[in-house]
């Protein structure tokens, strides 16, 4: 125990209120002395205020960071945006601190602090859940303490209020923000708290985690046991798409369904809903109707007299607390078809914040595969988003191998059910925690088994492909110098700046670490392509989510990888100079998880801190791996966001030449794979087939071609493949699927090209490039080399792994902007849209 640190931050932004505790820790006597506190209302600007509040109290206060020994917060449930912003930048300041992050409940925080202001009773909790929803907890305070009753759930407001009205009693206290937009639903059900006991406060916050401390649930001076990457959201329901698809699923009629061939392929617009196969051949979605017979015979086969019949087994489909998925085995180069056979699934029942195991079943021929593990974590996963904190099962006395998996997922046996079985063999009870599922992060460039560079899904003690997560002497990087071995503060000066870099801006999570020379040190990406492959693109609420979950894993690989890379040890937060960050343009969502853990583990590590624009981090990418390049130059930044055609005239000066007036080149993608059924994401699968195709064959539009200015169109040629698609599906006609890539993708290059030759002359610029994930498409980029060398130009287009987002992109602008003393202060938002031309 680290005597010189001992006090607690504690905060939370779950509503519309700010709340910060600090706390003089007594670890002799469990117990915490709220040293100060605020409560600001934050109306929507929690991202803005919570870091400079925080360093206000703390001055204030006169703590200083070095005397911070554990982190406390509020993990909701609550506004989902509100509760990310306080974990992400918790986790941010924990990580740079070096000390434990303790989540605690923000109802529960509610909770303590009307029992502080010595109500006694029982009181009701109801924080609003947005959607004319609820999040309502029981608890009893008495003399001893708040205790709490009921496990979090989301409900309709007026069917809770109806609930109310069933259990009256005037004798009820009742609290919570959902007062203020339902007062008249629940006035008549008890007797409202004043307002300031509605939402959390420090000292409440600080009275939550001193309750869970003495109930050995935590313990703020163990930082090894709070790890910030596992402090994760109280979530009580899946996302709209997640919660859509689930339906869908339970219906035969919206389930997949298709066929696939090797040249020609048909598919219907459904086979987008399903993930790709990993490198073993096994493809993981939720279990839908058409597949419930499947899941009856695979238990015939190997649950013997206790199988479910079909009957059963649909009748779990749709259901609000139950959770079920499946595995196939597939062609890890197609989208899953309705063909692939059913090799194992898993289902559970959340009630009462347990996850109960019901079911898990493996092709024996499949086996030792990693099939249970995954599905457990999948199930799992979702259930932990349906408010499940603890997971439970029953399993043969006699199934040692199973007991062991469980064992190793750390569950542990609580009991024996006697003759549990139909054939009268003993159930051992187990329990544990929640599987995990987290995204890999893996050196930007390298492939984990045959993913091409996406960190697939791991699943807890286990990747989904079977390889070990990436190590940091995995990958090398130029410039690497033989230096002392690590000390305190040994990072010699010839290295410095050194800055880390994060990129959240949508599906990927990155972080790069760059020196003083311009050399990457490090640059890793997790993506989460797999998680949003079974809707047909990124679903921004997924998205968020996934950040939160990857992002302490990534920067700490990034550090690790970079520590390699300079020949020492390790490389901590406070050995850095400055941390970076995209805050703009992109999903708002998925920012706000970047900026706001850049902002914490800046704050903690008592270094500026740095924003970068998104597309310019595109422009720069084209100086990894070629460093003599500079400006001026014309770029096409084309992506699936994005289509524009930019000059630079130096760095930090760009012009706009034309912009698309409607969808992006990487978007057009999307929606013809789509179209076709092949699957997200669009690009590369439609570069494959159109590799094998005639780009003659079909004459579709060249939109925009003689407009006589730079802009773009996509959305006309988009609809015409769509209809050429469905004109020929009405037709009977088998769809020539290599055809129809092709002249789409040669409509596509064919505007590009001739748009960036009109681009180059106008400008006179001696260099053309490329930025944007479309920029790693062969045939435009073909394209371009002939283009350029018919102008005469110089032709530079980043490395394949870098056309696609990334933080070493960012990192590269982030450097210039710390040379030029570009800092930001940690007031500062994420925005949604970022333009190109405007300085920042």
């Amino acid at each position: 125990m680290n005597t010189q640190r001992s006090f607690v931050l504690a905060f939370d932004t779950a509503n519309e209120v700010i709340a910060i505790g600090l706390g003089k820790l007594d670890a002799a006597t469990q117990s915490i002395e709220c040293v100060a506190s605020v409560e600001v209302e934050a109306r929507r600007a929690s991202n803005t205020q919570l870091l400079p509040r925080i360093d206000e109290l703390c001055a204030q206060a006169g703590v200083g960071r070095g005397e911070i020994a554990c982190v406390a917060v509020g993990r909701g449930p609550g506004s989902f945006t509100g509760v990310r912003i306080a974990l992400a930048c918790a986790k941010g300041i924990a990580s740079a601190l070096e000390v434990g992050l303790v989540g605690v409940s923000s109802l529960d925080a509610v909770a303590w602090g009307a029992w502080k202001a010595s109500e006694r009773g029982s009181l009701l909790v109801v924080a609003d859940a947005m959607r004319r929803e609820v999040y309502p907890v029981e608890y009893r305070l008495s003399d001893a303490g708040a205790e709490r009753v009921t496990a979090d759930r989301v409900i309709k407001a007026d069917a809770f209020a109806e609930e109310l009205g069933a259990t009256s009693a005037s004798d009820r206290l009742i609290a919570g923000d959902a007062l203020r937009k339902y007062v008249e639903l629940f006035e008549g059900a008890g007797i409202l708290l004043p307002e300031a006991l509605w939402t959390p406060t420090g000292a409440g916050l600080l009275m939550a985690l001193r309750a869970s401390w003495r109930a050995g649930e935590c313990d703020p001076f163990d930082a090894e046991r709070h790890d910030p990457a596992f402090a994760l959201p109280v979530y009580t329901r899946l996302s709209d798409a997640e919660e859509n698809e689930r339906q869908r699923l339970a219906r035969a009629d919206g389930a997949l369904a298709g066929k696939r061939g090797s040249k020609h392929v048909t598919m219907n617009d459904t086979a987008i809903a399903n993930a790709r196969a990993n490198g073993e051949g096994i493809a993981y979605k939720p279990l839908d109707a058409c597949h419930v017979a499947d899941v009856a015979a695979l238990e015939a086969a190997v649950m013997g007299t206790d199988a479910w019949n079909e009957t059963l087994v649909a009748d779990e489909l749709g259901r609000a607390d139950r959770v079920w998925w499946a595995a196939y085995a597939a062609d890890p180069k197609m989208p899953l078809s309705a063909e692939a056979p059913l090799v194992g699934y898993a289902g559970g029942w959340v009630v009462d914040g347990d996850l109960q195991i019901l079911k898990v079943g493996v092709d024996p021929a499949w086996r030792r595969h990693g099939i249970a593990r995954v599905l457990l974590a999948r199930v799992a996963d979702d259930a932990r988003n349906l408010g499940a904190r603890t997971s439970s099962l029953e399993v043969r006395a006699a199934n040692a191998g199973a007991q062991a998996l469980y064992a190793a997922l750390g569950y542990e046996v609580l009991g024996r059910r006697p003759r549990y079985y139909s054939d009268g063999e003993d159930a051992l009870i187990m329990q544990g925690p929640l599987p995990t599922i987290t995204l890999a992060a893996v050196p930007n460039g390298e492939s984990v088994a045959d993913e091409s560079r996406r960190g697939a899904s791991c699943a807890a003690l286990g990747r989904e492909d079977g390889a070990a997560n990436a190590q940091p002497g995995h990958a090398s990087y130029p410039g690497a110098t033989e230096v002392a071995p690590y000390g305190e503060s040994d990072v010699i000066a010839t290295n410095h700046p050194l800055i880390l870099a994060i990129e959240s801006s949508c599906d990927e999570t990155a972080a790069a670490v760059i020196d003083g020379g311009g050399v990457l040190r490090s640059d890793v990406v997790a993506t989460q392509v797999d998680f949003h492959a079974r809707f047909g693109g990124v679903v921004p609420e997924i998205a968020s989510r996934k950040h939160i979950e990857a992002i302490c894993g990534v920067c700490d690989e990034a550090l690790d990888v970079a520590a390699a890379s300079l020949g020492r040890s390790s490389l901590r937060w406070r050995d850095l100079d400055a941390v970076a960050v995209t805050y703009a343009p992109g999903l708002v969502g998925a920012l706000v998880v970047g900026v706001a853990f850049a902002k914490g583990a800046a704050w903690g590590a008592d270094i500026p801190f740095i924003v970068v624009n998104h597309l310019e981090g595109h422009l720069y990418a084209n100086k990894i791996g070629l460093e003599d390049f500079a400006p001026p130059a014309v770029v096409s930044l084309v992506s699936g966001g994005n289509t524009l055609l930019v000059h630079m005239a130096d760095w930090g000066d760009y012009r706009v030449l034309g912009a698309t007036i409607d969808d992006a080149v990487g978007e057009a993608f999307d929606k013809v794979a789509k179209a076709l059924g092949l699957g997200y994401p669009g690009g590369p699968v439609v570069s494959k087939f159109a590799a094998e195709g005639d780009p003659d064959a079909i004459p579709f539009p060249r939109a925009m071609l003689h407009s006589g200015d730079l802009r773009f169109s996509l959305s006309g040629l988009k609809t015409a493949v769509v209809t050429y698609i469905n004109n020929e599906r009405a037709a009977g006609r088998e769809l020539n699927v290599p055809d129809i890539c092709a002249s789409f993708t040669a409509a596509v290059v064919d505007v590009q090209v001739a748009k960036a030759r009109a681009a180059l002359r106008e400008t006179g610029a001696p260099t053309f490039c490329l930025g944007g994930g479309v920029a790693a498409n062969p045939t435009l980029r073909a394209a371009y080399e002939q283009m350029c060398a018919e102008e005469g130009v110089r032709l530079v287009m980043p490395p394949l792994a870098s056309c696609g987002d990334n933080a070493g992109m960012i990192a590269e602008v982030a450097l210039d902007r710390y040379r030029a003393g570009a800092f930001s202060p940690l007031s500062t938002d994420a925005l949604a849209h970022g333009d190109l031309e405007v300085p920042y």
